[in-house]
Formats: structure tokens, sequence, C-alpha cells
């Protein structure tokens, strides 16, 4: 008989899209023919990957939230910032100045800053492709099968900077049976209009291709007031997708080729001053989302793309053999216009440019009572970046006029391969052990060059090399490996089919760097008879890895015939050498600039619990097949830093906070499902709490922002053959205004250390927005 693994990944090929758990309703899944199928409500398993191989989402020793295509396009999920507000303990945020790049936060580990050298702490993933850096990686919700938030080091299957968590976008596979065409439109408020195409054709039996097009667009919840015609949080994409399939359907090699490409042309994403302008006097704006930021050079505009090959084979009823290669680029036009004023003070014209190629190999093997996989995986990435600071010109003075321009460049070279391997063995058919570990070799090869300059800006944004450098910081090249072992293991038991407790361990690792913005004219002499020496600014830019220790108890259960799904878990995690990024301004040469200062400061400690389940409240009170429902969950976190050493070389770790994580993070949804008009309403309605979020390590009353709840509703109906549906979504309708980032460069006096005009700039989430979407299958 063959292993209960491999005719569940046949399964699974075959159903496009599954109602997994969630906190907006998931009535109905459908097939790839588009008939509807009982929905994870009605007792239907919920499959998951979070371990490389297809398992029953209770049978995973993970905390894992899991969201299906369906059940995000009835919540009106737009992209995967949407998620956040259904997985506890996270936060998925554009960051700042762009639509497109991402912050991403898990159980208090993250990284905001997006300037090559800094390496996130959660892992994105494009269909098991590792998305090496933010720019870009605000993926936008459409043509998905599932997303999967995976909470807690995932180093030893996943690899590099997985140290917080993992989020994995998986993409729908093609319909191998017959030829298919959808359509998604949508219309709102502030203009939105998004069009989705979809379609597929099935070649023979081993052959299909298949794509989406998507022209997603938004009008501004503000404008630009000092430059005319520029919207500001407005959005102008266009997107799309290819895949070509060869084999599966029941054959024993799959082969899956995919494009992908975004072009991002939104206008400046700036933001709103919550002070006045220190010389010009400017007041603060009554409109949150209005701004008169005075840049707008370089053209905001976003470009990223990349190649996969995807390839399985079945090399025996026990052995399967996994190839995935990728190639992507992505470059990113942006000006940040930090002082949101017309005045050129502290103003920030920007490219981010990223390139890489990966290879990963897997060996799975099933047995009826061992599973696992071993593996190798590659990485050859280039990141790049080059950015002006324009400072010292106020009033509405143009470029070309007396001012100082600090000019930094960066380029990270990163080069790693790990083995890796985890297997579970299942003593009895209750009783399982798992282990695993993984091996990294991490080099990072880096160049950082930084300059005052008097007046204009640089050739990499349309100046000329007459400006002249009047100091130059920095200009360093060095390299460094890491190596390091993160091993995890688990221990469940199951008293029955329906109910797990586990226990386990495992371990994070986040390789170190080279501060990208640092002064290399700062760094401490260590020998005054040989003055500043290469190891001494090699020494004052470099940071080291960071790691982490994580413990985590858990169960998980269906119970009252599979009426309620619950999942708990508790968690301990030692976060040892954190790297704190941070900016401030500086005298270089005796001259006002801008300077990196990145250290491992801290020591921490995290801890917390977290809880998500479904109820079926009631069934057929409304007809056949109608169901009533409750989603919930709640993330709960203390996070607290035991040893952080400030500038001066005190422990500060009492005034220092955790960004980005608050430490209660509470969702619900009650949801109907009725048949109706030959099809089915789902009617749902649904709160997300977030407590204070500080916005930075240090407090910031005026940018951390409070608790507060968004409330959001979808009336969606689905016709029983599953070709049309529409539904109406509303967001945030309260129009809760609530800050998710910011600049500071603001003391404790009030005094600007930084500029002349001050800067303490705040950004907005999404104010209350209504659309209307369709759908039709042909």
């Amino acid at each position: 008989m063959r292993p209960f693994a491999r005719s569940l990944r046949r399964a699974i090929h075959a159903t496009s899209a599954l109602s997994l758990l969630a906190f907006v309703p998931a009535a109905h899944a459908q097939n790839a023919d588009g008939a509807e199928s009982a929905s994870a409500d009605d007792g239907d398993e919920i499959i998951v990957s979070a371990r490389r191989r297809d398992e029953r989402l209770i049978d995973v020793p993970i905390a894992v939230t899991a969201l299906s295509g369906d059940t995000l396009a009835k919540a009106g999920a737009i992209d995967i910032t949407d998620v956040a507000n259904m997985a506890p303990n996270t936060t998925l945020e554009n960051s700042r100045g762009t639509n497109s790049t991402l912050t991403a936060f898990i159980r208090g580990v993250g990284q905001q800053d997006p300037v090559p050298g800094f390496e996130a702490g959660i892992g994105i993933y494009l269909d098991d492709v590792y998305l090496n850096r933010p720019q870009g990686a605000v993926l936008d919700i459409y043509d998905v099968e599932r997303i999967e938030v995976l909470r807690g080091p995932q180093g030893t299957l996943y690899g590099r900077n997985t140290i917080g968590g993992a989020v994995k976008y998986v993409t729908r596979p093609l319909n191998p049976d017959s030829p298919e065409l959808r359509i998604r439109g949508t219309l709102g408020t502030y203009k939105q209009a998004d069009l989705v195409v979809t379609g597929s054709v099935p070649i023979g039996d081993m052959f299909r291709v298949g794509g989406s097009v998507a022209r997603l667009s938004r009008g501004g919840f503000g404008d630009n007031l000092t430059i005319k015609g520029l919207e500001n949080y407005n959005k102008d994409v266009w997107a799309g997708r290819a895949t070509v399939e060869l084999g599966g359907n029941g054959a024993p090699v799959l082969i899956r080729i995919s494009g992908d490409y975004t072009r991002d042309k939104s206008d400046p994403r700036n933001g709103h001053r919550l002070i006045p302008g220190l010389v010009s006097g400017a007041p603060v704006l009554d409109d949150v989302y209005d701004t008169r930021a005075g840049l707008n050079d370089p053209r905001q505009d976003v470009k990223a793309y990349g190649l996969a090959m995807n390839v399985s084979a079945e090399l025996t009823d026990n052995l399967t053999l996994r190839s995935i290669s990728a190639w992507r680029k992505d470059t990113s036009y942006t000006p940040i216009d930090f002082d949101a004023l017309p005045s050129v003070d502290v103003d920030v014209p920007a490219v981010y440019r990223n390139e890489q190629l990966s290879q990963e190999f897997q060996l799975l093997y099933e047995s009826d009572r061992l599973h696992g996989l071993v593996g190798f995986y590659y990485l050859d990435a280039k990141a790049a970046t080059s950015f002006d600071v324009l400072l010292g010109l106020t009033g509405t003075a143009l470029y070309g006029l007396p001012g100082l321009n600090a000019y930094t460049a960066g380029d990270v070279r990163t080069k790693t391969w790990s083995v890796f391997g985890d297997f579970t063995f299942d003593f009895t058919d209750q009783l399982s052990l798992s282990v695993g570990g993984r091996y990294t070799n991490d080099h990072r090869n880096a160049f950082v060059y930084k300059a005052t300059r008097i007046t204009g800006l640089s050739p990499e944004f349309g100046g000329t090399l007459t400006p002249v450098a009047i100091a130059v910081a920095t200009n360093f090249r060095g390299d460094r490996t890491f190596k390091e072992f993160t091993p995890r293991a688990s221990l469940s038991f199951k008293p029955n089919a329906d109910n797990m407790i586990y226990a386990s361990y495992s371990k994070g690792f986040k390789g170190g760097g080279f501060d990208p913005r640092g002064s290399g004219t700062s760094a401490p002499i260590s020998n005054p008879a040989a003055g500043r020496t290469y190891d001494d600014i090699f020494n004052f830019l470099a940071f080291d890895p960071e790691k982490v220790d994580s413990y985590e108890i858990g169960y998980k259960g269906s119970l009252l015939d599979r009426r309620l799904t619950l999942s708990l878990a508790g968690f301990y995690m030692d976060y040892k050498d954190v790297q704190i990024p941070g900016s401030v301004g500086c005298l270089v040469g005796g001259i006002q600039s801008f300077c990196g200062i990145t250290t491992n400061a801290a020591k921490a400690r995290l801890q917390g619990i977290e809880a998500e389940t479904t109820a079926i409240l009631a069934r057929d009170f409304a007809g056949a097949g109608s169901t009533f429902r409750f989603n919930g969950g709640f993330g709960f976190i203390d996070a607290k830093y035991k040893r952080f050493i400030g500038p001066t070389g005190t422990d500060v770790a009492d005034q220092r906070v955790f960004q980005n994580t608050p430490k209660w993070t509470v969702m619900g949804s009650i949801a109907a499902g009725i048949p109706v008009m030959g099809g089915n309403i789902d009617v749902s309605t649904g709160l997300t709490y977030r407590s204070l979020t500080h916005q930075f390590e240090v407090p910031i009353p005026a940018l951390d922002q409070p608790g507060y709840v968004l409330w959001d509703a979808s009336l969606v109906w689905t016709a029983d053959s599953g070709n049309y549906s529409i539904g109406v979504h509303g967001k945030n309708l309260t129009d809760k205004q609530y800050i998710t980032s910011g600049y500071n460069y603001q003391n404790a006096a009030g005094k600007s250390t930084l500029g002349l005009e001050g800067v303490q700039t705040a950004f907005y989430g999404n104010p209350r927005q209504v659309f209307v979407t369709g759908t039709v299958k042909f």
C-alpha cells in the first residue's frame, strides 16, 4: 500500500483551493473544476506544507495560520499585509515611503530598515522561492491557492533569516482537465478599479499553460499640496504571472516553470508632519493623508520580476526528488522626503537594486513510520543602494542652490550555502519524534562609500560631477563569513487522530554584516600612535549574527464532532546579540551629515501565548447547508530587553522597547453561510485589536500608536456552479486613523538632530474603504 503522504500529495494537486483555518468565513472550497466541496468547517482536513511536505495541519508541531485563496477572497484581502489581521503576533506593513517594500515582524523579531546590509528576520517565500530582499515583497493577492504564516524560528527547513518565522505565498496550480478562464473585477471608493484575468489550457494529458494579468489601481487617500498632480497613498500597478506545467496529473514527474512581473508606478508615499516647521513655521495639516513633500526626483518606479522552475519526481513509492531553481531581480527608484515640506531639507532620492540566483534540492522519504527529507540550498545575491541626503536648504529653494549632500552608496554581495535534514519517526500511532538540523555557510562581501558634497544631486540621480567632495567619511570594502548549525526537535503525542500535544525546541540564526550607512571617520582609534586603521573601521562598521533559542508547547485539536477546532501555543525565546540598526544626524569633518550606527547591543527575552479557533455554532438553521460560525484568535507577547548597551556604553535596557510588537493582538469574526438564489451567501463581520505599538526601540509618544480596533465586514454570493460570485466588502468601517510607521529626528528637548525644519513624520494605515468585487468563470 502506498504511503499516506504520497496519496495526500495527489489529492492536494487535484484541489486548487482548500478552506483553511482563518479568522474570516470559509464556507466553501472549490475543486479545480469549479464544483463546490465541503469546507474545513464541515470536517475536511486542513492541509499545509509547513514542514516542506504535505500534512494535515493538526499533525504539524508548529504554530501555523493557514489561509486559503477562497478565504482571502471572501475577506476582500488586497495584498499580503492584510494577512497580519488574521494571524496572532504578526505585523506585515508597507515600509514607510513605498507601496512595495515590506516590513515584517513575528513574535517580536523582524527588521524595519530595508537598506542592503540589513537582513530581514522573517522569510518571505513565493512558491518556495525565498525573496532575499524586502523590496517588491508586498505581494498583491491574486491567483493564490493559500498563504501560510509559520511562527517561531524555521531555520532548519527554510534556512536563512527565518529567525522569527516565515510567510509562504503559494499560487494556484493549473487546471489539468479543461480550459479555464476567470475574470475578477473590483470597483470601490477612492477610485479603486482592479481587473484580474486568469486563464489556463491543458494541451493533452501532460502539458498545461496558463497565466494571469492584473491591473490594480486606486486614487490617493490624500494629496500632495506642493506638487500639483501628485496624490498620496495611491496605487498604480501592472502585474502578471505565466506558468507552464509538464507531467503531473497522475504521472511521476511534474515540472512547473513560472515567471512573474510587477510594475508599480504609484506616486511617492509621503508622510504627515506631526510638528510645525522649525524654520518656515509651516503648520500641521488637518488631513493626515495629505503631505507637503517637495521631492519628486527620481520618479517613483518599482520593477520586480523573476523566473522559477520547480521539479518534482517520484523516484519510488518512498522517495521523491525536488528541485527549485530561481532567478529574481528588482529595482526601486523612490524619492523619500523625510521632512515632508517643500524645503530641500533631509530630502533623500534613493535607488535600490537587487538580484538573486538560488538553487535548492530536496530528497523526501516517506514510509509507514519514517518521514522526512534531506536537502541542499545555494544563494548568490547582490543588493545595492545609492541615496543622497540633501541638507541645509530651506524655503522653496531648488536643487543647485548652495547646500549639502550627504551621499551614500552600498553594495552587499551574499553567497550562502547550506545542507539540512529533518525527519519524523512515529514510534506508535500516537507518539512521534521529529529531529532536524541545518548547517549554514553565509559569506558577506560589502562596499560602503559615504561622502559629504557641496550643492546638487549626485550623478546617480541626474546631477553632474561638479559637486566637490568636502569630506569622505567612508570608503570601505570588507568581507566576513558566518557559520552556524541550527537544530530543531519536537515530541508530539496524539491521544487520537483529532488531537495532538507537542513540545519543541528550535534555534534561529541571522547573519551579520557591515553597516551600509556607517561613518568610518567616527570609528574609535584603538592605537593613537598608529591613527585610525582599517581594522578600527572594520570593527566599527561590522556587526555579528543574532541568534535565538525558542521553546514551544502546544495543542491542536478538533472537538465536538469537528464542530470546534482549536490551536494553542505557548513559547519562550532567548534572543541573543540582537542587531540594532539606526541612523542619526552626525558631523563628518565638522559638517552636518547622516550616519548609521548598528551594534549587537541587546539581549532579550520574549514569551507569550497564542490561540486560534473555529467554531460551528449552528448547522442547517436556515435550510440545508446553512452554517453559523465564529472564528477567532489572540496573541500575547511579553517582550523585554535584558541588556541593551547604548551609545555611551551603559546598559539602558529599562528604557528600551520592542518595535512593531504590540503586547496583544486579538481578532474575531462571526459569519453565516445561507443557501439562497441558486447559490450561497456568506455574511461576515469581524474586529481586530492591536495594543500599543512602538515604532522604534525608544518610546516616542507622538509616533507610537495606542491600542486600536478595526472593523471589517463582507457579503459574498457565490453560485452553486462556482462560476459566478459577487461581493461587497468594507474595510476599517469606523474610519480609524492609526500610525503604522514614521521618522523621527527630534530630541527630548524638541530640537532637530538632522536638518533645519525638524523631522517627526508619520505614515497611516488605510482609511475606510468600500468596494464591490465580481468574479466570472468560464
